[in-house]
């Protein structure tokens, strides 16, 4: 069980991909410390349950709809944050795709589908609330990469293109925006126990992944959220760069 804290109490949060995962776990991390959140994710029932759980623990929960591979919506989703809690401070980019298989062969259409929602979804969202932190004087942009945004496998190399382009995004972000006091953090898991494989459509590397997973015992989404709120917790002078995090028995 999670305690209630106020260690962000006044702060309004977007989580997107929340409807599972890391991002529902980021969620009720956050509200758990105070923060009014924003709950974005494209399946709504999932982000109805999560927002009456969120409530019955005495928090403040606004669903938000949307396909962030879709720059307008993207856009909507910050501007129904501000519409809902009147701000945002903090921005946890989540939603991702992970479609591994090799380049040989490739169905191209996971390549486009990993680049519209991991890189430039993120970017979307980013751009449409640096605006609104900026008039605030002051924000957190909490993009979520994966130990595959510094390294690569033989079947990784299209998802490793995304998230890379996090890494570099989210740095080139930092250096911009540190005078305006908005902080900027990468943070990238290794192996998680989430969703995420359900979506592989190459079988071959599905069955081979999966079955690595089970060599190992798995991060779970808690742990990445107890790194997020590390992350956006901590003083103002602070600006927590990258956490890289492991299962201990990952290679």
């Amino acid at each position: 069980m999670t305690l209630r804290s106020d260690g962000l109490a006044g702060k309004v949060a977007v989580v997107t991909g929340a409807s599972s995962g890391i991002g529902a776990a980021t969620a009720l991390a956050l509200a758990a410390q105070g923060a009014s959140v924003v709950l974005v994710a494209r399946r709504e029932d999932r982000l109805q349950d999560l927002a009456r759980q969120v409530q019955s623990s005495g928090g403040h929960a606004e669903v938000v709809v949307a396909d962030l591979a879709d720059e307008a919506q993207a856009r909507l989703t910050v501007e129904r944050a501000v519409s809902a809690f009147g701000r945002v401070d903090i921005l946890v980019n989540n939603a991702g795709l992970m479609l591994l298989g090799p380049v040989t062969g490739a169905d191209t259409t996971d390549w486009r589908r990993m680049i519209d929602v991991n890189l430039l979804g993120l970017m979307y969202t980013t751009h449409a609330a640096l605006p609104h932190m900026r008039t605030q004087g002051g924000g957190h942009i909490v993009n979520i990469s994966s130990v595959s945004g510094r390294g690569a496998s033989p079947t990784s190399a299209g998802y490793s293109a995304s998230k890379w382009g996090v890494g570099g995004f989210s740095e080139g972000l930092r250096q911009e925006v540190r005078l305006d006091r908005i902080r900027v953090t990468v943070i990238e898991p290794g192996v998680v126990a989430t969703e995420l494989t359900d979506h592989i459509t190459h079988q071959d590397t599905k069955v081979a992944y999966e079955g690595r997973i089970q060599t190992m015992i798995p991060l779970e989404a808690e742990d990445i959220a107890a790194a997020v709120v590390y992350a956006v917790t901590q003083p103002e002078r602070v600006n927590v760069n990258e956490i890289l995090i492991r299962p201990l028995d990952q290679g």
